[in-house]
């Protein structure tokens, strides 16, 4: 689904929803974030395909890769990643052939689908105007420095996590922040007191980071 902000939007944000949610889970943010200076925005809200989640019971659900469990140790979905990486790299391609360059394009998401987003937008091939990654971690990151995008070496990454998350532990995010600052990208690590969810402040966070990275001159 699609939200813009204004007529003939100038920027898109692709925003990748979590584990057994779908595209609606953000809609409602959108006006949170009362983004200024930007021009008019499209808000991309893709839906995972639907598939039997291991950590669940094998339960299907919207999963944008299957999850054995959630550590370091546990094996890694990577067919999966690397699936739903190209799906959304059509997306991106989509908003550049609609008339918006690399440049104005931002990659987001939340828990799994933050993953994709730190995943694809670290190794795609045109300099993105950033990436924001909510309540996640870093997949494949094995794989990360043979693969990785000079295009997009020095793009802003804004990660944050709830210290109280009980879902992906705080110190994979964490981790996964260090990982990306010692590789030289430019990192904002924020963490919030609250579960594996939003939280005011972050949503003000947000606010900030994109309207820096899609201002306007």
């Amino acid at each position: 689904m699609e939200i813009a902000t204004g007529p003939e939007p100038s920027a898109a944000v692709v925003w990748l929803h979590g584990l057994g949610a779908d595209g609606h889970d953000f809609e409602p943010l959108v006006p949170e974030l009362a983004l200024a200076g930007t021009g008019a925005v499209r808000f991309v809200f893709p839906h995972a395909p639907v598939r039997p989640v291991t950590i669940n019971g094998g339960m299907p659900m919207r999963a944008w890769y299957d999850i054995v469990g959630i550590d370091r140790q546990s094996p890694q979905d990577e067919p999966g990643i690397r699936a739903s990486a190209a799906l959304v790299e059509t997306l991106i391609r989509r908003e550049q052939d609609r008339g918006i360059p690399a440049g104005r394009i931002l990659l987001a998401g939340f828990s799994q689908g933050g993953a994709i987003a730190l995943h694809l937008g670290l190794r795609f091939g045109a300099a993105l105007a950033g990436i924001l990654a909510l309540s996640t971690y870093l997949p494949l990151h094995e794989t990360l420095t043979a693969e990785q995008s000079e295009a997009n070496a020095a793009t802003p990454v804004f990660m944050a996590h709830g210290i109280l998350d009980p879902v992906v532990p705080l110190y994979l995010g964490e981790s996964s922040a260090n990982r990306l600052s010692q590789g030289g990208w430019p990192v904002t690590w924020r963490t919030y007191t609250m579960p594996h969810a939003v939280c005011p402040e972050e949503i003000a966070d947000i606010s900030r980071f994109l309207t820096d990275r899609l201002r306007t001159a």
